[in-house]
C-alpha cells in the first residue's frame, strides 16, 4: 500500500456537491453514493485518481495524480493533507507540498498535467 493523501474541509462533504464540482471539472465518478472512484483522463485513458467512501483519499504514485488531487480538494474548498501532516496545494501555478514554512515545488500545474501520469521509480 503506498502513501495516502485525504482531502480536508472544516464542513462535511455530501455526495451532491462531489458530484457537481467533479462534473463542471471534466472528472468522473465510478461507483455509488456510498463509495466509487474519482476519475481523470489523460491521451483517451481513464486513471483513477482517489476513492469516495464519505470521505476522498487517495494514493497517488505520480505527479500528475498528486496534481489531480490538489486541484480537486482546490474545487472542493478544501485541503489536501499528507499520513504525515504536510499538505499540498497549488498556488500560483504551481504544484506545492507544505510542510511548516517550507515548501517543495513538484512543478507547473500546466506541464505536471500535460506529461500525464508517469508512474514514479521506485
Amino acid at each position: 500500500m503506498g502513501y495516502e493523501l485525504r482531502v480536508e474541509r472544516p464542513a462535511p462533504l455530501a455526495f451532491a456537491e462531489l458530484a457537481t464540482v467533479l462534473g463542471q471539472a471534466g472528472f468522473e465518478f465510478r461507483g455509488s453514493q456510498e463509495s466509487g472512484e474519482i476519475l481523470a483522463r489523460h491521451n483517451g485513458a481513464v486513471h483513477a485518481i482517489a476513492v469516495w467512501n464519505g470521505g476522498l483519499s487517495g494514493t497517488p504514485g505520480s505527479d500528475w495524480q498528486v496534481a489531480q488531487l490538489a486541484r480537486v480538494s482546490a474545487l472542493l474548498g478544501a485541503r489536501l493533507v499528507g499520513e504525515d501532516g504536510e499538505s499540498y496545494a497549488i498556488r500560483g501555478g504551481l504544484v506545492e507540498q507544505l510542510n511548516g514554512s517550507a515548501a517543495y515545488e513538484f512543478g507547473k500545474l500546466d506541464e505536471i498535467l500535460s506529461a500525464g501520469p508517469t508512474v514514479w521509480s521506485q
